[in-house]
């Protein structure tokens, strides 16, 4: 068996969870589910599965330092920190230049620091499946779908060819986030999966599909791998790395691949990426009020999701269905489903505030 590398790709921003997650401390850094966080989470998923040294972390150059505090385990050698973010085809493809100059013939797996995936013991032998394909398949790329438990519109969808054998099917198609009747027939169908956003290929298989989908920023990923080996300054580095397209390993590469393979893994899946899903992990009270980190008084007041990143008193009367997020400098108070808009109202607030609360 090839070599195998596991790329956590940990360098989201998580705005949708502001104002606790924020630059300096994103979502996959805080505490969120048993008392640890969802990076440590996602390392010890792969426990038994790699050996530890080829791990590697792909993050934003800030967050290098703070992430070496929160793993111990993790040498600095193991963090790849892109000056710039530009999505997952770029923060994949540094990695694979990375470790293609270590490992040339090696197995690559990606995964993201913002899930919660269980139980463990069914995430690895799909994700051993995963890796045997890769080395069998030496044309494919390898994905891994989630058989979805709800009518999702916040997910994508993988739809499923031929049976390639008894683990293993062909991927038909990639459809978007769908409309909430498309997501119903998606899943009525039994015939779609969640996209997970999990990979694993042949590095050179990856290597080969980004020369032929993403030419020009390949050749410039391929070139700043081998000046980075050569010591290359970092200003140089970052001058490179903005100036590359932006666009994730979907659109890019595997929407125009040939031939995807699909491994289904039959875990509880959680993608962390709202409100929703963080109380989603929590024991709601009698009312369906849920407390994240914070000490919470209701009166007359339903389904609320109250959190702070320190313990403190929330209290509610008579309101019904919103989100409250209490910080030091910052306190969110939005209809929950208005939650999706999280994310607008960052924008909104660092063209009028510049970085201040970011």
């Amino acid at each position: 068996m090839p070599d195998t590398y596991a790329i956590i790709l940990a360098g989201g921003a998580g705005t949708r969870l502001w104002p606790l997650s924020r630059k300096h401390k994103p979502k996959q850094l805080i505490p969120l589910f048993e008392g640890r966080s969802l990076l440590a989470h996602a390392i010890d998923r792969l426990d038994g599965l790699f050996a530890p040294e080829r791990i590697r972390i792909v993050t934003t150059a800030d967050l290098a330092e703070p992430m070496l505090r929160e793993l111990p385990s993790i040498s600095k050698d193991q963090i790849i920190a892109e000056p710039a973010l530009r999505d997952t085809a770029n923060a994949i493809g540094l990695a694979a230049n990375l470790i293609a100059r270590e490992s040339p013939d090696a197995i690559m797996c990606v995964f993201t620091a913002d899930q919660l995936i269980t139980p463990r013991d069914r995430f690895q032998d799909a994700i051993r499946t995963g890796i045997d394909a890769a080395a069998t398949n030496a044309d494919a790329l390898i994905t891994f779908g989630i058989p979805p438990a709800t009518a999702h519109t916040g997910y994508g969808y993988l739809e499923l060819g031929e049976n390639i054998d008894d683990r293993i099917r062909l991927v038909s198609a990639f459809r978007e986030k769908p409309d909430a009747s498309t997501a119903a027939d998606y899943v009525s169908s039994g015939n779609h999966l969640w996209n997970s956003g999990m990979f694993a290929w042949r590095v050179q298989t990856i290597l080969a599909e980004l020369t032929r989908h993403l030419a020009e920023n390949q050749r410039v990923l391929s070139s700043i791998a081998a000046d980075l080996a050569g010591g290359m300054k970092s200003d140089q580095f970052k001058v490179r790395y903005e100036g590359l397209k932006r666009i994730s390993i979907d659109y890019a590469v595997l929407e125009k691949a040939e031939r995807v393979l699909v491994v289904p893994m039959a875990c509880d899946w959680l993608d962390v990426g709202s409100w929703e899903a963080i109380a989603a992990l929590h024991a709601a009270d009698a009312a369906g009020n849920v407390s994240i980190g914070a000490t919470s008084l209701a009166v007359d007041s339903n389904r609320n999701t109250l959190a702070s990143e320190h313990d403190h008193l929330i209290v509610t009367i008579g309101v019904d269905d919103l989100i409250v997020v209490h910080t030091d400098d910052a306190t969110l108070v939005c209809k929950k489903d208005e939650a999706q808009r999280v994310r607008d109202l960052v924008e909104k607030c660092r063209v009028e505030h510049g970085d201040r609360y970011l």
